[in-house]
């Protein structure tokens, strides 16, 4: 699909962070990541360390692995230092998703083009769409909680009809 639509067509769909390894990254020709906070590395709301323990682990690894990471977050800017301290790398909270400016800021704190980073998220709207339009990978990953706020309950909703178009039936 070509056009306008193409643009919240994620390069990857995935059910969970865990899935994305070095070795995937390689194949990807991706040596960084920038990640979304809310629903895709943690609940939404969620304050709770001991449950993000694979989590930890997981970001470790990569990290260890030579991956540069850096949460690019629409999350308050306490909610988003809340993690940021315990994750081990740097971000932002209120990152202004989608607008193209956040991610190009991000691309520059992790010193890498564009076509060797991968944007992962849990929205269309926001992740997806913003690391389209600024050359990135994207990859959609599944949320962790269907707790959320109203608005992303409606974006849900026209996810779900963008993904059939693209021959993705999971339920976001």
């Amino acid at each position: 699909m070509t056009g306008r639509s193409s643009l919240l067509r994620p390069d990857d769909v995935i059910d969970s962070i865990l899935q994305i390894t070095p070795e995937f990254l390689a194949r990807r020709g991706l040596r960084g990541l920038l990640l979304d906070l809310d629903n895709t590395l943690v609940p939404y709301g969620s304050y709770e360390e001991a449950a993000a323990a694979g989590m930890f682990r997981w970001a470790r690894d990569l990290l260890d692995s030579g991956i540069g990471l850096y949460l690019l977050s629409n999350a308050t800017g306490r909610r988003a230092a809340f993690w940021l301290a315990r994750l081990g790398f740097h971000g932002v909270g209120l990152a202004g998703k989608p607008n193209p400016r956040a991610y190009r800021l991000a691309l520059r704190a992790l010193n890498l083009p564009a076509q060797q980073v991968g944007m992962v998220g849990d929205q269309l709207f926001t992740d997806v769409l913003g690391g389209n339009l600024s050359g990135m990978h994207t990859i959609l990953v599944r949320p962790l909680a269907t707790n959320a706020l109203p608005h992303t309950r409606v974006a849900r909703h026209l996810e779900r009809l963008v993904l059939r178009r693209y021959g993705h039936d999971w339920k976001v």
